[in-house]
């Protein structure tokens, strides 16, 4: 079976699920903006990986564009945020990202990392302003993702674990 991993990584988190998935696998790996439709269509498998930024995937319109050349092809995907698993915000998310053509492309979560001192200038300006907001609220009243953003309060955090690659190379293996 010849397959590859399309990644589109911002901070280094899904780089690194990317690289997990390459390892248990055998499965070349490139960046979304680099990734070649002729080469991807010649895979039986694909594994498409991006990055959670303001409710968009990064990366899921080389998918998009190209779905219909990757019809008959067995394609997994994953997101990786900074928060903790939160089914809501995760259904919005994928009905948001993966609906019409890309509606039966199993998507999974993988959580990933959070560090306000690596982040671009927009980047660390627009936590720094949202966390501020965020923190006025009844603690009682925070989505899941306003509390870890609270908690994280500038700390550098890594939450990527290997075991959350665990379902996609299940999914990958199922006909």
């Amino acid at each position: 079976m010849k397959g590859i991993i399309i990644y589109k990584s911002k901070y280094g988190s899904t780089r690194k699920y990317a690289g997990w998935l390459k390892e248990a696998t055998g499965f070349e790996m490139v960046e979304a903006d680099k990734a070649k439709i002729d080469e991807v269509a010649q895979c039986d498998t694909i594994i498409f990986g991006g990055g959670i930024y303001a409710g968009g995937i990064a990366g899921v319109n080389f998918l998009k564009k190209n779905i219909a050349k990757l019809k008959g092809k067995k394609i997994v995907a994953f997101c990786c945020g900074a928060s903790p698993f939160d089914a809501g915000f995760f259904n919005a998310l994928k009905e948001r990202n993966f609906s019409g053509d890309l509606a039966g492309i199993p998507l999974y979560y993988c959580r990933g990392g959070y560090d306000l001192a690596s982040m671009h200038f927009m980047d660390k300006t627009l936590c720094k302003l949202l966390g501020k907001s965020v923190a006025k609220k009844d603690p009682a009243e925070r989505e899941v993702w306003e509390t870890a953003l609270v908690d994280s309060a500038g700390a550098a955090h890594d939450w990527t674990d290997r075991s959350f690659i665990d379902p996609i190379l299940k999914e990958c293996k199922t006909a």
